[in-house]
């Protein structure tokens, strides 16, 4: 497995490893355009020059960022990939300087493995909202659960 920043020319493949994911609702889905403005924070595990899984780090302010969009292949899942992505982006957010990451997850506990701590959603919630929430199918019942990890 290899970890590397994403190239426009993934978006597609991207796109279709994501569907299932947006389809369930676990996932927020983001347009072909929305994902090419935001290319620079995706960090892409391939195998094989086949992607099997993704997850974007993205900078709200100069101390807050955000681990979103995680996505690993169903057949691929439970052997490390998208723990290998999260421990890239949590480098990533050192390397830039960040205080704070949060994520918001139906997983908590994959998180809690790297160090995330719960958090009450109001704390995340006005850097998310307007930007993210607004657009989810769940929106405004949100039964995912805030972490944060402090580094």
């Amino acid at each position: 497995m290899e970890l590397t920043k994403a190239k426009l020319s993934d978006i597609a493949q991207m796109q279709n490893l994501v569907k299932p994911y947006i389809d369930e609702g676990l996932v927020l889905a983001r347009s072909d355009d929305e994902t090419a403005n935001m290319i620079r924070s995706y960090t892409i595990a391939r195998e094989g020059g086949a992607i099997i899984g993704f997850a974007a780090l993205y900078i709200y302010t100069p101390k807050l960022g955000e681990i979103r969009s995680l996505a690993v292949a169903k057949e691929r899942q439970n052997r490390g990939v998208g723990g290998a992505i999260v421990q890239k982006l949590i480098e990533e957010a050192k390397t830039l300087g960040l205080e704070q990451i949060l994520t918001l997850t139906y997983r908590a506990s994959f998180f809690e493995r790297f160090g995330f701590k719960e958090a009450p959603k109001e704390e995340v919630w006005h850097h998310k909202v307007w930007e993210d929430c607004i657009r989810c199918k769940h929106f405004p019942i949100c039964n995912e659960t805030a972490l944060i990890l402090k580094i």
